[in-house]
């Protein structure tokens, strides 16, 4: 008879030689390089149909914007490498491909303005192509500073109410110069020097999200206190809406004194996010919704420059060859596009007014159609999700809050550009993320994924391993000799 098995202790029997150890964790860059090289293969390959429909002369300087292209993100992935080796592999590659697309519909526009030149006989424009290919050179260099400057996103939250306050300085600083300094087309958003100027406002809504995400973890408790309930929510109280009364007010007067509807909707409709992120209550939306409705009804019976805007929202084409002239434009291409667009190069972009900045959105839709353009907003939708799913992952309230503040910037000003192009809601002058023409826009959104990408890495990167204290069975012993005691 065979003898009875041992009874089972409940441990694992360890193998001879012990345990493997644990592979390393997986860090993700090489699926990140692959994506880079797929990025610079569509943008290159988009230069090439530009070309071909156009009837230019197909050459070798093609491939060598192509392999720069790719070389210059090549730089990009290797400081990611290093210095954000557990970053979201899908971030940089969606910023490269969408920042290419946006380079090959800029050069498309400078070829067709160039061929109405010649055609009307007036001297040939320089091309911004060249421009937004120097200002994405300056980006990359500002991205790779931030990664090796910024060794922890944490210390953002020391410095986040000096942080608040250069960003309004900057957000007031256009309004406080002469026109002549800082209007164009009816905005006084920029600061124009001879040789040089900067949207000040497009690093701001950063600095301002910064100092928001530190005031929100820092005062925690003025934004939590328990208000009336109102139809099933719980509405804050009057004494702790001083923050958000606070950037309403700030909101209403870049509208009303800078008139750029666009960059107070962005700043208002960020935080409020991030006042849901903090909170999870329903009544601070209603709130800053209930403000938001206020400030529109007294920008429109207070200021012109709303009414006509409104208006010209309403009813485009009452006023076409005027205020409804860009709207209307944007609208003829979207129409012309169709399903599947006309094809790169084959289209007339260039009769939509701002087509490389303020409608480079609608030149899309009339060269690749509904289904580019889908792709295009499904390339920013993805980057969104994977900023807010950063926010999830992260430990800390700080980068939760600042993370998912970042993310939803980019998704609210995607919906603001595309709304307005299509008429959903009305223009507001914001530029397209990543995509349109401006050193400004894509310096800052390069500093916004440089952040983004230093608190994915944080999120990302496994937890150090602890020192397991020695278990009481393999400790060692020690043979003590027994003391006998004597009587006194």
């Amino acid at each position: 008879m065979s003898a009875p098995a041992p009874p089972s202790t409940g441990a694992f029997p360890s193998p001879p030689g012990g345990f493997a150890p644990a592979p390393p964790p997986a860090t993700r860059r090489n699926v990140e390089l692959l994506l880079l090289g797929l990025a610079a293969l569509i943008t290159t390959v988009s230069l090439v149909l530009v070309e071909a429909s156009q009837e230019q002369a197909i050459t070798w300087e093609i491939a060598k914007l192509g392999a720069a292209y790719l070389a210059l993100f090549g730089v990009a992935h290797l400081a990611v490498r290093r210095f954000a080796a557990f970053a979201d592999p899908l971030l940089l590659p969606i910023a490269a491909l969408l920042n290419g697309l946006g380079l090959v519909v800029i050069h498309r526009v400078d070829l067709a303005q160039a061929q109405d030149a010649a055609f009307a006989n007036l001297p040939i424009p320089s091309p911004d192509a060249n421009q937004q290919v120097l200002w994405t050179g300056l980006g990359m260099v500002v991205f790779m500073g931030l990664l090796i400057a910024l060794r922890d996103y944490r210390s953002l939250a020391r410095y986040s109410y000096t942080v608040g306050l250069a960003g309004l300085v900057a957000l007031a600083l256009p309004a406080l110069l002469p026109d002549r300094y800082s209007m164009v087309n009816g905005a006084k958003i920029w600061i124009r020097l001879p040789g040089f100027s900067v949207q000040p406002g497009e690093f701001a809504k950063i600095a301002l999200i910064v100092f928001f995400a530190g005031v929100l973890v820092s005062k925690r408790d003025l934004f939590t206190g328990a208000g009336k309930h109102v139809f099933g929510m719980e509405l804050p109280r009057m004494r702790d809406m001083g923050p958000v009364l606070l950037v309403w007010v700030v909101s209403v007067g870049v509208l009303v004194v800078e008139k750029d509807l666009g960059t107070s909707l962005l700043i208002f409709a960020t935080v409020l996010c991030m006042l849901y992120v903090a909170t999870e209550r329903v009544g601070w939306v209603a709130v800053g919704l209930v403000l938001l409705a206020i400030g529109f009804v007294f920008a429109y019976n207070a200021f012109g420059h709303v009414r006509v805007r409104t208006a010209t929202w309403l009813h485009p084409f009452d006023d076409y060859s005027s205020t409804g002239y860009q709207i209307s434009q944007s609208l003829f291409g979207l129409a012309t596009g169709g399903l599947a667009g006309t094809g790169l190069g084959s289209g007339n972009p260039s009769k939509v007014p701002f087509a490389k900045t303020d409608f480079i959105i609608a030149a899309i839709g009339e060269e690749l159609g509904l289904i580019g353009l889908t792709v295009i907003l499904l390339l920013f939708c993805i980057f969104s999700v994977r900023g807010i799913r950063t926010a999830l992952a992260i430990r800390d309230s700080f980068g939760k809050l600042l993370a998912s503040g970042l993310a939803f910037t980019i998704a609210i000003q995607v919906f603001v550009v595309v709304g307005g192009v299509t008429k959903l809601i009305p223009l507001t002058g914001l530029t397209t993320p990543f995509m349109s023409y401006g050193g400004s826009s894509l310096l800052a959104n390069y500093v916004l994924l440089g952040v983004l990408i230093k608190i994915s890495d944080a999120a990302r990167r496994p937890a150090p391993a602890r020192k397991r204290a020695e278990p009481i069975a393999d400790a060692s012993t020690q043979m003590l000799r027994k003391v006998e005691g004597g009587a006194a």
